[in-house]
């Protein structure tokens, strides 16, 4: 398992856990201290991911460093506006219920600018009238981003991004050119 720290200019400091070539746990980038001279966060001072029993190496595999640099320059180039698709990188959609990785797939699916209501992921993943349960996985989901909950929106407006704030949601939203639900 590697874990790294992420710098994005006017975003702040992101954080990324991978194991076996798959993207386990992403942060998005918020103001945090404590950056060295690479730009990099020391994962072992203040990990913000939930607990893990494994060690996590700053220093993997050279082919686990190619990985995670690509997936970090993918992430800069995407909060920078480019218009780069996420959807590609392997991260790992083992959930607790068969419902919620349904979720993350169908949501997977949901392009750049566009956005779903609560109602039309859990119809997308195959329980119609399911909004409340698409909320709760939109609530637990470990890899924004890469399972973009912020294109996930109410029926009635824009919904919640947990810790985050609207703000933010409304942010990554303008990023990717979505005026509609701003």
């Amino acid at each position: 398992m590697t874990q790294v720290a992420y710098e994005v200019d006017g975003w702040g400091t992101g954080e990324l856990v991978v194991s076996d070539g798959r993207v386990v746990w992403h942060e998005l980038p918020w103001p945090r201290p404590q950056l060295d001279s690479a730009g990099f966060q020391d994962p072992s001072r203040t990990p913000t991911h939930p607990g893990s029993t494994t060690v996590v190496a700053r220093n993997g595999s050279q082919v686990a460093r190619a990985f995670v640099t690509e997936v970090v320059n993918l992430l800069r180039a995407y909060f920078a506006g480019t218009s780069v698709s996420l959807a590609e990188v392997p991260v790992e959609l083992a959930y607790h219920t068969a419902f919620f990785g349904r979720c993350a797939a169908a949501l997977r699916e949901v392009g750049r600018g566009e956005t779903v209501t609560y109602g039309e992921l859990a119809a997308l993943a195959g329980a119609p009238g399911a909004a409340r349960a698409a909320g709760s996985f939109c609530a637990r989901n470990h890899l924004p981003l890469f399972v973009p909950c912020h294109r996930v929106v109410a029926a009635s407006g824009l919904g919640g991004y947990g810790s985050y704030g609207l703000g933010y949601k409304r942010r990554l939203l303008a990023l990717e050119g979505h005026a509609g639900a701003l």
